[in-house]
């Protein structure tokens, strides 16, 4: 399977890991929920889950993998106050634990740069 066609599955893949572990493990999610937003913590983790599995499903669809890709880079962009929050909550923390933080910040950017990318190679394609 050539590079471009395995990118969405990957990405797929990615979000589908990053749904479960929220369901699997709503605590180290909610405490990067900023506080403020409406409604509690685990609400938007669950929703956040929610999505990604939802996108993960789009993009492994080819009718539906470029909008749902679209949709991934925006989710991308969303979540980054999140990683903002963690990053300062653990600015204290352990220097591995401080230094994956910080690290989740620039990495957000070719996030959504490869949701852009399977959007812009699936058009024309069903």
């Amino acid at each position: 399977m050539p590079r471009s066609e395995r990118s969405p599955l990957l990405l797929a893949g990615l979000l589908a890991t990053a749904g479960v572990a929220h369901f699997a493990a709503p605590r180290r999610f909610d405490e990067t929920i900023p506080s403020g937003l409406p409604g509690s913590p685990r609400t938007w983790t669950y929703a956040s889950g929610a999505a990604e599995l939802a996108l993960a499903a789009g993009l492994a669809l080819p009718r539906t993998r470029r909008t749902a890709a679209l949709a991934t880079a925006a989710f991308f962009v969303g979540v980054f106050p999140a990683n903002v929050k963690m990053a300062a909550d653990w600015r204290h923390r352990p220097t591995p634990q401080k230094a994956a933080a910080f690290g989740r910040l620039p990495l957000q950017v070719p996030l959504v740069l490869w949701a852009r990318g399977v959007a812009r190679n699936t058009e024309g394609r069903s």
